[in-house]
Protein backbone atom coordinates (compact mmCIF):
# COMPACT_ATOMS: atom_id res chain seq x y z
CA UNK A 1 0.00 0.00 0.00
CA UNK A 2 1.19 3.33 -1.13
CA UNK A 3 3.16 5.36 1.98
CA UNK A 4 0.68 8.24 1.95
CA UNK A 5 -2.33 5.76 1.75
CA UNK A 6 -1.11 4.66 5.03
CA UNK A 7 -0.29 8.07 6.74
CA UNK A 8 -3.79 9.53 5.61
CA UNK A 9 -5.60 6.44 7.11
CA UNK A 10 -3.52 6.41 10.35
CA UNK A 11 -4.14 10.04 10.35
CA UNK A 12 -7.73 9.68 9.86
CA UNK A 13 -8.57 6.86 12.58
CA UNK A 14 -6.02 9.33 14.80
CA UNK A 15 -8.37 12.16 14.54
CA UNK A 16 -11.53 9.94 15.50
CA UNK A 17 -9.87 8.31 18.76
CA UNK A 18 -9.22 11.72 19.80
CA UNK A 19 -12.55 12.98 19.30
CA UNK A 20 -14.04 10.04 20.96
CA UNK A 21 -12.31 11.33 24.30
CA UNK A 22 -13.99 14.60 24.20
CA UNK A 23 -16.70 15.25 26.51
CA UNK A 24 -20.01 15.21 25.89
CA UNK A 25 -21.61 18.88 24.78
CA UNK A 26 -23.12 19.31 28.25
CA UNK A 27 -19.26 20.49 29.13
CA UNK A 28 -20.50 23.86 26.62
CA UNK A 29 -23.40 24.69 29.59
CA UNK A 30 -22.39 27.53 31.30
CA UNK A 31 -24.46 28.65 34.45
CA UNK A 32 -23.76 32.44 36.10
CA UNK A 33 -24.27 32.57 39.65
CA UNK A 34 -24.97 35.98 41.78
CA UNK A 35 -25.17 35.96 45.97
CA UNK A 36 -23.24 36.67 48.93
CA UNK A 37 -21.42 34.41 51.43
CA UNK A 38 -24.13 31.60 51.27
CA UNK A 39 -22.68 31.29 47.48
CA UNK A 40 -19.59 32.00 47.13
CA UNK A 41 -16.93 29.80 46.09
CA UNK A 42 -15.70 28.67 49.63
CA UNK A 43 -19.32 27.16 50.39
CA UNK A 44 -18.97 24.68 47.09
CA UNK A 45 -22.33 23.99 46.24
CA UNK A 46 -22.69 25.58 43.18
CA UNK A 47 -19.47 24.48 41.66
CA UNK A 48 -20.03 20.26 43.00
CA UNK A 49 -23.88 20.94 41.47
CA UNK A 50 -22.55 22.28 38.12
CA UNK A 51 -19.61 19.53 37.85
CA UNK A 52 -22.86 17.09 38.42
CA UNK A 53 -24.68 18.54 35.43
CA UNK A 54 -20.76 18.78 33.27
CA UNK A 55 -21.48 22.58 33.55
CA UNK A 56 -19.28 25.43 33.05
CA UNK A 57 -19.72 27.39 36.48
CA UNK A 58 -19.36 31.25 36.44
CA UNK A 59 -19.53 32.14 40.16
CA UNK A 60 -19.55 35.56 40.79
CA UNK A 61 -21.23 35.80 44.22
CA UNK A 62 -18.89 37.85 46.96
CA UNK A 63 -19.72 37.77 50.45
CA UNK A 64 -21.22 40.70 52.11
CA UNK A 65 -23.07 42.21 49.28
CA UNK A 66 -26.78 42.30 48.64
CA UNK A 67 -29.45 42.17 45.71
CA UNK A 68 -28.38 46.04 45.32
CA UNK A 69 -25.00 45.20 44.58
CA UNK A 70 -25.70 42.84 41.70
CA UNK A 71 -28.30 45.49 40.23
CA UNK A 72 -25.21 47.99 40.34
CA UNK A 73 -22.13 45.40 38.70
CA UNK A 74 -24.95 45.00 35.96
CA UNK A 75 -25.46 48.80 35.53
CA UNK A 76 -21.39 49.22 35.43
CA UNK A 77 -21.54 46.52 33.40
CA UNK A 78 -18.98 43.88 35.16
CA UNK A 79 -21.00 41.76 36.42
CA UNK A 80 -21.13 39.61 32.98
CA UNK A 81 -18.83 40.84 29.79
CA UNK A 82 -20.11 41.00 26.46
CA UNK A 83 -19.11 37.52 25.15
CA UNK A 84 -20.49 35.22 28.30
CA UNK A 85 -23.33 36.67 27.72
CA UNK A 86 -23.52 35.35 24.51
CA UNK A 87 -22.69 32.10 26.05
CA UNK A 88 -24.71 31.89 29.45
CA UNK A 89 -27.55 28.93 29.46
CA UNK A 90 -28.77 29.95 32.86
CA UNK A 91 -28.59 32.99 35.30
CA UNK A 92 -29.28 31.90 39.01
CA UNK A 93 -30.08 34.72 42.00
CA UNK A 94 -28.84 33.57 45.84
CA UNK A 95 -29.52 36.75 47.22
CA UNK A 96 -30.85 35.26 50.35
CA UNK A 97 -30.97 38.11 53.08
CA UNK A 98 -34.50 38.13 55.32
CA UNK A 99 -35.90 41.00 53.13
CA UNK A 100 -38.57 41.39 51.01
CA UNK A 101 -38.19 41.13 47.46
CA UNK A 102 -41.79 41.15 45.62
CA UNK A 103 -43.30 44.22 47.90
CA UNK A 104 -44.04 46.12 44.54
CA UNK A 105 -44.51 49.80 46.12
CA UNK A 106 -41.63 50.72 44.37
CA UNK A 107 -41.35 48.93 41.29
CA UNK A 108 -40.71 50.89 37.86
CA UNK A 109 -42.04 49.64 34.23
CA UNK A 110 -38.36 49.00 33.07
CA UNK A 111 -34.97 48.76 33.96
CA UNK A 112 -34.16 52.07 32.71
CA UNK A 113 -36.40 54.14 34.80
CA UNK A 114 -34.63 53.20 38.32
CA UNK A 115 -32.06 55.76 39.35
CA UNK A 116 -28.50 54.29 39.51
CA UNK A 117 -26.40 53.23 41.66
CA UNK A 118 -29.39 51.69 43.30
CA UNK A 119 -29.39 51.52 47.31
CA UNK A 120 -30.56 48.92 49.57
CA UNK A 121 -33.59 50.72 50.99
CA UNK A 122 -35.56 48.58 48.47
CA UNK A 123 -34.65 45.05 47.65
CA UNK A 124 -37.68 44.25 45.66
CA UNK A 125 -36.96 47.26 43.72
CA UNK A 126 -32.96 45.94 43.26
CA UNK A 127 -34.49 42.37 42.29
CA UNK A 128 -36.57 43.81 39.50
CA UNK A 129 -33.57 45.84 38.50
CA UNK A 130 -31.89 43.01 37.63
CA UNK A 131 -34.40 40.77 36.54
CA UNK A 132 -35.86 43.27 33.84
CA UNK A 133 -31.72 44.10 32.75
CA UNK A 134 -31.34 40.70 32.21
CA UNK A 135 -33.97 39.89 30.18
CA UNK A 136 -33.94 43.15 28.29
CA UNK A 137 -30.14 42.44 27.49
CA UNK A 138 -30.77 39.06 26.18
CA UNK A 139 -33.55 39.79 23.81
CA UNK A 140 -31.92 43.16 22.64
CA UNK A 141 -29.01 40.79 21.27
CA UNK A 142 -30.99 40.47 18.55
CA UNK A 143 -30.71 43.73 17.10
CA UNK A 144 -26.21 43.39 17.52
CA UNK A 145 -24.79 42.53 14.33
CA UNK A 146 -22.23 41.35 16.26
CA UNK A 147 -24.08 38.51 17.88
CA UNK A 148 -25.20 34.55 16.96
CA UNK A 149 -28.96 36.28 17.75
CA UNK A 150 -28.69 38.58 15.35
CA UNK A 151 -32.22 39.37 13.68
CA UNK A 152 -33.63 36.29 15.39
CA UNK A 153 -37.55 36.38 16.59
CA UNK A 154 -37.07 36.30 20.55
CA UNK A 155 -33.00 37.53 20.92
CA UNK A 156 -31.27 35.03 23.32
CA UNK A 157 -33.18 32.85 25.34
CA UNK A 158 -32.95 34.31 28.61
CA UNK A 159 -33.57 32.05 31.51
CA UNK A 160 -33.52 33.04 35.50
CA UNK A 161 -33.59 30.67 38.27
CA UNK A 162 -34.37 31.81 41.47
CA UNK A 163 -33.04 30.13 45.22
CA UNK A 164 -34.78 30.20 48.50
CA UNK A 165 -32.35 30.53 51.48
CA UNK A 166 -30.76 26.92 52.59
CA UNK A 167 -33.43 26.39 55.48
CA UNK A 168 -36.92 27.87 55.86
CA UNK A 169 -36.50 29.85 58.91
CA UNK A 170 -36.18 32.88 56.75
CA UNK A 171 -39.73 33.50 56.50
CA UNK A 172 -39.69 36.86 55.06
CA UNK A 173 -37.25 35.96 52.11
CA UNK A 174 -38.51 32.34 51.34
CA UNK A 175 -42.16 33.22 51.22
CA UNK A 176 -41.45 36.94 49.41
CA UNK A 177 -39.01 35.11 46.67
CA UNK A 178 -41.66 32.56 46.22
CA UNK A 179 -44.27 35.12 45.22
CA UNK A 180 -42.10 36.64 42.68
CA UNK A 181 -41.09 33.64 40.92
CA UNK A 182 -44.49 32.70 40.23
CA UNK A 183 -45.26 36.30 39.19
CA UNK A 184 -42.54 35.83 36.90
CA UNK A 185 -42.60 32.45 36.18
CA UNK A 186 -39.44 31.55 37.11
CA UNK A 187 -37.92 28.03 38.40
CA UNK A 188 -37.13 28.23 42.09
CA UNK A 189 -34.12 26.31 43.80
CA UNK A 190 -35.97 25.39 47.14
CA UNK A 191 -33.01 24.04 49.69
CA UNK A 192 -35.47 25.02 52.31
CA UNK A 193 -37.37 22.17 51.57
CA UNK A 194 -35.44 19.40 49.98
CA UNK A 195 -31.67 20.22 52.35
CA UNK A 196 -33.42 18.56 55.14
CA UNK A 197 -33.68 21.41 57.98
CA UNK A 198 -36.84 22.41 59.20
CA UNK A 199 -37.96 24.98 61.88
CA UNK A 200 -40.71 22.92 62.44
CA UNK A 201 -38.71 20.50 64.71
CA UNK A 202 -36.22 20.29 67.12
CA UNK A 203 -32.89 18.11 67.65
CA UNK A 204 -33.59 15.12 69.96
CA UNK A 205 -30.24 15.33 70.89
CA UNK A 206 -29.28 18.79 71.27
CA UNK A 207 -33.21 20.36 71.65
CA UNK A 208 -32.14 23.29 69.36
CA UNK A 209 -32.85 23.86 65.61
CA UNK A 210 -30.85 20.99 63.66
CA UNK A 211 -29.67 23.73 61.45
CA UNK A 212 -27.18 24.65 64.26
CA UNK A 213 -25.11 21.51 63.75
CA UNK A 214 -24.70 22.46 60.20
CA UNK A 215 -23.75 25.89 60.72
CA UNK A 216 -20.86 27.98 61.88
CA UNK A 217 -22.91 30.75 63.25
CA UNK A 218 -26.26 31.84 64.85
CA UNK A 219 -28.95 34.04 63.96
CA UNK A 220 -32.45 34.61 65.57
CA UNK A 221 -35.28 35.25 63.66
CA UNK A 222 -38.69 36.29 65.73
CA UNK A 223 -37.08 35.22 69.05
CA UNK A 224 -35.73 31.66 67.83
CA UNK A 225 -32.22 31.08 67.26
CA UNK A 226 -30.69 29.10 63.97
CA UNK A 227 -27.90 28.06 61.84
CA UNK A 228 -26.91 31.03 59.43
CA UNK A 229 -23.77 30.75 57.59
CA UNK A 230 -23.60 27.04 56.62
CA UNK A 231 -20.42 24.96 56.99
CA UNK A 232 -18.35 25.22 54.14
CA UNK A 233 -16.43 22.49 51.74
CA UNK A 234 -17.39 19.82 49.88
CA UNK A 235 -16.90 17.55 52.51
CA UNK A 236 -19.36 19.20 54.34
CA UNK A 237 -23.00 17.49 54.10
CA UNK A 238 -25.10 20.59 53.87
CA UNK A 239 -23.27 21.64 50.99
CA UNK A 240 -23.53 18.61 48.68
CA UNK A 241 -27.22 18.31 49.68
CA UNK A 242 -27.37 21.59 48.08
CA UNK A 243 -25.32 20.80 45.16
CA UNK A 244 -28.00 17.92 44.71
CA UNK A 245 -31.19 19.65 44.85
CA UNK A 246 -29.63 22.41 42.71
CA UNK A 247 -28.70 20.38 40.16
CA UNK A 248 -31.22 18.12 39.91
CA UNK A 249 -33.37 21.25 39.40
CA UNK A 250 -30.61 22.45 36.01
CA UNK A 251 -31.00 18.57 35.10
CA UNK A 252 -34.52 18.98 33.75
CA UNK A 253 -34.48 22.63 32.62
CA UNK A 254 -31.45 22.20 30.55
CA UNK A 255 -32.23 18.60 29.47
CA UNK A 256 -29.01 17.85 30.21
CA UNK A 257 -28.37 14.18 29.10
Amino acid sequence: MNKNVILLLFTLLFSLATRAEVKPDSTSIKILLTGASFAEKSNSWFEMGCEQLGAIPLNRAKGGEAIANTANRMYEGVLYTKEELEEIDAFVIMQVHNRDVYEDSQIKPAYTDYQMPIDRSNYAAAYDYVIKRYLSDCYNLKFDKNSRYYGSLTGKPALVVLCTDWHDARTLYNESVRKLAAKWGFPLVEFDKYAGFSKNQLHPVTGAQTSLIYSTDKQVIDGVTYGWHPLRGRHQPVQQRMAAVFADLMHKLLLVK
